[in-house]
């Protein structure tokens, strides 16, 4: 890819999300350094988007800047697990609070046609990140708090780093599905507490898997 393909946005933000999917798919692992030289030269870029860009992603805590060693991909710490993991349980289990009391029956039969999907694809752990990603954040978009769901966002970027390992766990997925049921049952039954109990018993299973 060389910089005339890029879209028309900002060139550093173009290529913030080519490194950040690069990052998530692991091509470019935990600890590993960047090349800097290597993906101008790739993109056909000079080296100043390219740095304005690890700018961008060290403030979402995806890179590390290293005094005179350059720009390595985070390693996430058992230590960061657990914050992000328990920010991320008073959020969204904030965020089920709400949709239980507040949604509309139309927006909680998306939320049932993704759990669904969600059944479809248990055998296939990347689908089914993907899907349970849309969940989550479709629930937060029902839910309608902007500054939650730009915190919740910036979060979930950092969990992203260990997604993979939190899967590992034997029967995590299936789990997980039981999880999003119980979730669903209680924003059915449009108990609050129940939705925002059920969506923190997800997130303190999700973290005894990750670390």
């Amino acid at each position: 890819m060389t910089a005339a393909s890029l879209t028309p946005r900002a060139l550093y933000q173009e290529v913030a999300e080519l490194l950040r999917q690069r990052i998530f798919n692991r091509e470019l692992t935990p600890g590993s350094w960047i090349d800097e030289l290597k993906l101008a030269e790739e993109y056909g870029i000079s080296r100043t988007p390219l740095r304005e860009a690890l700018k961008v992603l060290a403030a979402e805590g995806l890179v590390t800047m290293k005094v005179r060693r350059g720009a390595y991909v985070t390693e996430v710490s058992e230590r960061d697990l657990t914050d992000v993991y328990h920010l991320l349980a008073l959020l969204e289990s904030d965020a089920a609070s709400v949709v239980a009391t507040q949604a509309t029956e139309a927006q909680l039969k998306e939320l049932q046609t993704l759990h669904r999907e969600l059944e479809k694809f248990v055998g296939n752990r990347e689908k089914f990140f993907q899907i349970n990603e849309r969940f989550h954040m479709r629930l937060l978009e029902i839910a309608d708090n902007r500054w939650r769901d730009q915190m919740v966002a910036d979060l979930r970027k950092v969990m992203k780093l260990n997604r993979h390992n939190s899967l590992l766990k034997s029967g995590r997925i299936q789990e997980s599905l039981a999880e999003h049921q119980a979730i669903m049952n209680a924003l059915l039954a449009r108990d609050s507490t129940a939705s925002a109990q059920a969506m923190q018993t997800h997130f303190d299973n999700g973290l005894q898997a990750a670390v």
